[in-house]
């Protein structure tokens, strides 16, 4: 069994896919562990992306996923990671797979509806940055 978080990004959320979303990845057998709606601010969305610092985007990430709510969760099964982002298809939208989330639903590379943890080690520190231990069923 294994854990990764998945955010359904400002985008997702004011295009009403959230129920989509939710669905795809319910009908690949990921349970959900733990979900919330937030809106980051500048400074959170910051701090999770802090990978990023110094990279010609990192200033436009950040402050696309402040602009607007966002549903954080905690996806759990077999292989989730992978099984996640296969799902969600490539970053950029024009290489995703047909019938990925990004494909489907995706207006570019940054606009690109959902965001997946990629290792576990990533996991980890994405799970924790959002969720606590007492927030966390499965």
């Amino acid at each position: 069994m294994e854990r990764t978080l998945s955010i359904i990004k400002p985008d997702g959320v004011a295009k009403g896919l959230i129920g989509e979303v939710i669905k795809r990845f319910e009908s690949a057998d990921l349970k959900i562990a733990a979900m919330k709606m937030i809106h980051m601010s500048k400074k959170e969305a910051e701090g999770f992306y802090a990978v990023h610092q110094g990279k010609a985007f990192y200033g436009s990430l950040t402050d696309f996923m402040s602009a607007g709510p966002c549903v954080v969760m905690i996806l759990e099964g077999l292989q989730a990671i992978a099984k996640n982002r296969e799902l969600m298809g490539a970053t950029n939208p024009k290489d995703a797979l047909p019938g990925t989330i990004r494909r489907e639903f995706a207006s570019n590379i940054e606009r690109n509806i959902v965001h997946g943890s990629d290792a576990p080690e990533t996991a980890v520190f994405e799970i924790g940055y959002f969720f606590s231990a007492l927030e966390i069923c499965g």
